[in-house]
């Protein structure tokens, strides 16, 4: 890469595609949320599933297409520098979505979410023994902070996953010409 493409400046751009990628996800989740209020169990499942695959397959496009931008503002860049910038956006974005995730359970929908606590363990109560019972109570108090630290580490590791993939053919390179990279 060349002399302006430093360290900062791939922070800097990753920042950038992080919060994007971060701030659809976190539009994604509430329309899921939306989808979930429609009166048919079927719709919404059938709606949330719709859902879910234009927001996977949004993200896919989007990772790609910011790794293109970052390679075509940076001629010189290479495969690894695009990995590199594909892991510092996905770090990013799974901070920003795991941060809305964990607001959206505390603050937006904490009543959904101490609902369906409730409604598991009045379901699985019967089948738990006292201590287990007592352990899932306890959990309940630990819910955010163990859904904040799984989102994050589940987005990291699929935009890794993802950055990996995707950096194979970014920036594309000719295998005739004379140039070694």
């Amino acid at each position: 890469m060349n002399q302006y493409s430093t360290a900062r400046t791939v922070w800097s751009k990753a920042g950038v595609s992080g919060a994007a990628l971060g701030l659809v996800s976190g539009a994604f989740l509430f329309l899921g949320h939306a989808a979930n209020s429609i009166g048919a169990p079927a719709a919404a499942i059938s709606v949330s599933f719709v859902l879910w695959l234009v927001k996977f397959i949004g993200c896919i496009l989007l990772m790609r297409y910011f790794m293109k931008k970052f390679c075509a503002g940076y001629p010189a860049a290479t495969n690894r520098d695009s990995f590199r910038f594909g892991m510092a956006t996905a770090v990013l974005s799974a901070l920003i979505y795991s941060a809305i995730y964990l607001a959206d359970i505390l603050f937006v929908s904490a009543d959904l979410f101490e609902t369906q606590m409730a409604e598991a363990i009045s379901t699985y109560s019967p089948m738990l023994d006292s201590n287990s019972l007592a352990m899932l109570e306890k959990m309940e108090g630990s819910y955010p902070q163990i859904s904040f630290f799984s989102n994050l580490i589940y987005c990291f590791l699929f935009g890794t996953v993802l950055s990996a993939i995707l950096s194979r053919d970014i920036p594309s390179r000719d295998p005739f010409s004379n140039t070694e990279k």
